[in-house]
């Protein structure tokens, strides 16, 4: 794969899960600097020395809540730190709960941690990314965007709006050079299961998302995937 040392990749949700996968991945096949946000530094640092085991990639570590824009706009990086080329906004939560008894704070922290962080990120890095002659912008959407899932509706709802987010956006982007892609995941192992008792060897490969996405970062200019759908090989997993 071919790699350029004057850019970097801003990964959300790094601290742990897929955001981890991909950090590493992106560690293991490229030069890209590597900018990893989540909100505990102590997990930062894991992933960090995580991907110095399988890189000499420069990396730098930011705790930072990605669904509070005032947070984000402190957000700073090391003195000569490349200007991303790529985004990838993972950082989200998932809510296993009926809309019926889901309570107003918790819907709001489902759109809060979904949709706005991406935004919230988006935007703050959105000049760096059109100063580039190819950039891309990757939102980890749900399988839940398009479609409703009868247990977990807010978090179903807040990544229809990122799902919308993303195609909106995409049609603003059209005429620069910065593309967009929505990447609708289904069941993916990750630390969103912890305590379910779904089959884990069931779910998708988090290290299947990060070769994706590192693929997706390696087409042309004059190629862009808008949105993909991603599924587990035996379809929904129970008891979800």
């Amino acid at each position: 794969m071919s790699v350029q040392q004057h850019h970097s990749v801003v990964i959300t949700g790094a601290s742990r899960g897929i955001g981890r996968r991909i950090a590493q991945a992106f560690a293991s096949q490229t030069d890209y600097a590597l900018l990893l946000i989540a909100r505990t530094r102590s997990d930062l640092e894991d992933t960090r020395t995580l991907c110095r085991k399988v890189g000499e990639n420069v990396i730098a570590i930011s705790a930072c809540n990605a669904a509070n824009p005032k947070a984000v706009d402190r957000l700073t990086v090391p003195n000569g730190f490349p200007a991303p080329r790529v985004i990838i906004n993972n950082a989200g939560s998932f809510l296993l709960k009926p809309l019926q008894k889901t309570r107003h704070d918790e819907f709001v922290q489902q759109v809060q941690a979904n949709l706005y962080s991406a935004v919230n990120v988006s935007q703050h890095f959105l000049n760096d990314l059109k100063s580039k002659s190819h950039a891309l912008i990757i939102n980890i959407c749900s399988a839940g965007a398009i479609e409703g899932l009868k247990d977990s509706g807010a978090y179903s709802a807040s990544k229809h709006a990122l799902l919308g987010y993303s195609r909106s956006l995409r049609k603003e982007l059209m005429d620069t050079n910065v593309g967009v892609t929505a990447i609708n995941l289904g069941q993916t192992q990750s630390t969103s299961w912890e305590g379910s008792l779904i089959d884990r060897d069931l779910l998708i490969d988090p290290d299947d998302v990060a070769k994706i996405i590192l693929n997706l970062a390696e087409l042309s200019t004059r190629t862009v995937v808008d949105e993909i759908l991603v599924s587990p090989q035996h379809g929904r997993v129970p008891p979800m």
